[in-house]
């Protein structure tokens, strides 16, 4: 995904500026016939778009490492938030506030941040997300009561909404339509492995007292701050930004129910039916099964590692291949089989196997379907990337509760509601993906 970044760029680079250079000062024939002046148009576009194409694989291998590192921070906190919560005496349902009051903000001010970064840049934004992280994470750690966690949280939901979306802006601004899918799927890769290992940093920091692994959150956010600072190019041009100011936005929110409210509502739907998954699943397992939260923790360490090679490795070819609708619906394939699948064994292998089918569905379908929304969007890569993170956010928020909801009145019934939601899911997208608007008049970058 990543190779040719090295000494190819320094080769390709010296042939194109010799082929420009030769042309400028007349080694070429002043007076070129057709066929020589097309074989040089053609040269130099090889040649510089490969020098381009070389530039942007650097961008995109570090916004993997900033995506990498900005939700390492989640990773290591997840698993101890709750134990540090109820420690300060806080219940079950208090605990869920603390999750809940974070997606919330999410939900409410990524479409915000999004649509400022296509006025003044994608850099400021992903700097002060990343700033406000380090700090109220830090904060969350030195808290001697509920409250002050749970202003935490919502200050933290509120800045960190502004980095993430803005990393997925920047790669649609980086690449063409029929790359996007790569790009998406290398920080879904990103992601997938900051989940791998952050929980096992987390429980081991745990070890020391439950406000070391926010510490060491906010160490990292505020390490990852100063690398982009002064390492992380801009990618959204003055100019670029004058353009999109000057023409007529519509509201955020009108998109999520217009032509492309298909694919927002994959993204919305995988998102809640998962999120009931991750309430129940651990329960599921220790009740009837009798597993416990480290083979919870290798299960899940399987899906990662499977989730971060398909979203890596896989995505750009597949899609090259089959197109990004065939691609997701492979993905919600073994996403359906997944949720049917969970119920028919209790062995650790195959539940193993089972969580191995969300991995590899998951990074298919996230990476193609907001790879095929910034293609059509009309709207600015910010403004459409906060929308995505909106969608994502509210799945977080609602997922939870109708699973918890629905795994009191049967165990296995979160996931065969995650199986009929999928099935219904994908009979949408066969049935209406047709009229989605034509790439073609995607737009902005």
């Amino acid at each position: 995904m990543l190779d040719n970044i090295g000494s190819h760029s320094y080769f390709f680079s010296i042939i194109a500026r010799l082929a420009i250079t030769a042309h400028v000062v007349g080694l070429t024939s002043p007076f070129p016939s057709r066929k020589v002046e097309k074989a040089n148009n053609q040269l130099e576009k090889i040649f510089v778009g490969n020098e381009v194409d070389v530039v942007n694989k650097k961008h995109l291998a570090l916004l993997f490492f900033i995506a990498f590192f900005i939700m390492l921070g989640f990773g290591i906190i997840i698993p101890i938030l709750p134990f540090f919560a109820e420690k300060l005496g806080a219940t079950s349902f208090q605990i869920g506030m603390l999750f809940a009051s974070y997606n919330i903000m999410q939900l409410v001010f990524a479409p915000i941040w999004g649509a400022l970064s296509d006025k003044i840049g994608r850099k400021p934004l992903i700097s002060f997300g990343l700033f406000g992280f380090s700090i109220t994470f830090i904060l969350f750690g030195l808290a001697d009561s509920y409250t002050e966690m749970l202003l935490y949280r919502i200050l933290g939901g509120i800045v960190s909404a502004a980095a993430l979306p803005t990393v997925t802006a920047m790669v649609a601004d980086l690449f063409p339509s029929e790359e996007r899918a790569k790009g998406m799927g290398v920080i879904g890769a990103g992601i997938g492995l900051s989940f791998v290992f952050g929980p096992v940093i987390g429980g081991l920091l745990s070890e020391f007292g439950f406000a070391v692994p926010f510490y060491a959150s906010g160490i990292v956010a505020l390490l990852t701050f100063f690398l982009i600072l002064f390492v992380l190019p801009e990618s959204l041009p003055k100019e670029k930004r004058a353009n999109l100011q000057k023409e007529q936005r519509q509201n955020p929110l009108v998109s999520l129910f217009g032509s492309m409210s298909l694919l927002y509502g994959i993204l919305f739907t995988v998102s809640f039916a998962f999120s009931g998954l991750e309430t129940t699943f651990a329960l599921y397992i220790s009740d009837l099964y009798g597993f416990t939260s480290k083979d919870l923790g290798y299960m899940f360490l399987v899906m990662g590692l499977i989730a971060a090679a398909v979203q890596g490795g896989l995505i750009g070819r597949m899609v090259k291949q089959l197109g990004e609708a065939s691609v997701l619906v492979i993905g919600m394939i073994l996403y359906g089989i997944g949720f049917f699948a969970i119920p028919l064994s209790g062995n650790f292998w195959v539940l193993a196997l089972i969580l191995s089918l969300f991995g590899a569905g998951q990074g298919m379908i996230r990476a193609t379907a907001t790879a095929m929304i910034t293609q059509r969007t009309t709207q600015g890569q910010g403004v459409t990337s906060g929308a995505i993170s909106s969608m994502d956010s509210l799945g977080r928020i609602l997922g939870p509760l109708a699973g918890g909801a629905v795994y009191q009145v049967s165990h296995s019934g979160p996931f065969f509601l995650g199986g009929v939601l999928m099935a219904l899911l994908l009979l949408w997208f066969v049935s209406s993906y047709r009229r989605l608007p034509d790439p073609s008049t995607q737009a902005q970058s």
